[in-house]
């Protein structure tokens, strides 16, 4: 059974100490694929080693988080690009709106998601990052959507409806560790969404899932949420994990 975390910040601080064991525990689980999404240029050198100790297993993003979105992100961008020039990325991402934490760069983070959004012309898939910002994403999408945009949706938490409108847009949706939440939520309508849109992410070190959920997320505690989409599909969990990890081949090309 090999899994994929197509979320996880394995890269943060909060790894410092026992990094490397905790990539080998959950290879060692079956979860065989990494992928890693940016959240500023602070980050990069720290995702290049990473990429350096596991090869065959880690997969980079580039892209600008909207909660690091300030007054000088037109710097950002121009690191996105270098980036994207200098080295093999196999997403934009993390990218899009957050408006939980902070309304008041609202311009530049809508500004910025255009710009980086442009990325998928180059044929790139991009994943995208939604909180409380739903209607402002789909207007984006709306007015760009054609036949090269296609990526995911990181950490969905929306309705039914917006998982058939993210859906609509080529979208897969990455589902964490809320779906093992009391108050999730989307593990009231997530049998009514095909397999075949979905994919398994962490998002580690953060959201981790019931029973760790307050804790430090790691990519391991991926089982807790495949046991859960176990139980909502009534499907064998070797199943979801080889639809899941072929959906993330299908998103990735990897």
């Amino acid at each position: 059974m090999i899994l994929t975390d197509t979320h996880a910040h394995l890269y943060a601080e909060d790894f410092n100490a026992d990094r490397e064991l905790v990539l080998k525990r959950a290879i060692d689980a079956g979860v065989q694929r990494f992928f890693i999404p940016a959240i500023d240029s602070n980050f990069y050198p720290a995702m290049h080693a990473l990429k350096l100790m596991f090869p065959d297993n880690i997969f980079l993003m580039a892209g600008l988080h909207p909660t690091h979105v300030k007054a000088y992100f037109e710097e950002e961008l121009r690191v996105v690009q270098e980036q994207l020039q200098l080295h093999s990325y196999c997403a934009i991402g993390e990218i899009g709106l957050d408006l939980y934490w902070d309304k008041s760069h609202f311009d530049e983070q809508r500004s910025a998601f255009n710009t980086t959004y442009l990325g998928q012309r180059k044929k790139t898939p991009v994943v995208i990052h939604c909180r409380d910002a739903f209607d402002e994403i789909f207007e984006v999408l709306e007015g760009e959507a054609d036949e090269n945009l296609w990526g995911i949706f990181h950490c969905f938490t929306g309705t039914y409806e917006q998982a058939q409108r993210a859906i609509g847009f080529n979208m897969k949706l990455g589902i964490g560790g809320a779906v093992t939440f009391k108050n999730g939520k989307i593990d009231q309508f997530l049998d009514r969404i095909a397999l075949e849109h979905i994919v398994l992410e962490t998002d580690a070190p953060y959201m981790a899932p019931v029973p760790y959920r307050g804790k430090r997320n790691e990519s391991l505690y991926i089982l807790q949420i495949l046991n859960k989409l176990s139980e909502i599909y009534k499907c064998p969990k070797e199943e979801i994990a080889r639809i899941t990890t072929e959906n993330s081949k299908a998103v990735f090309g990897i």
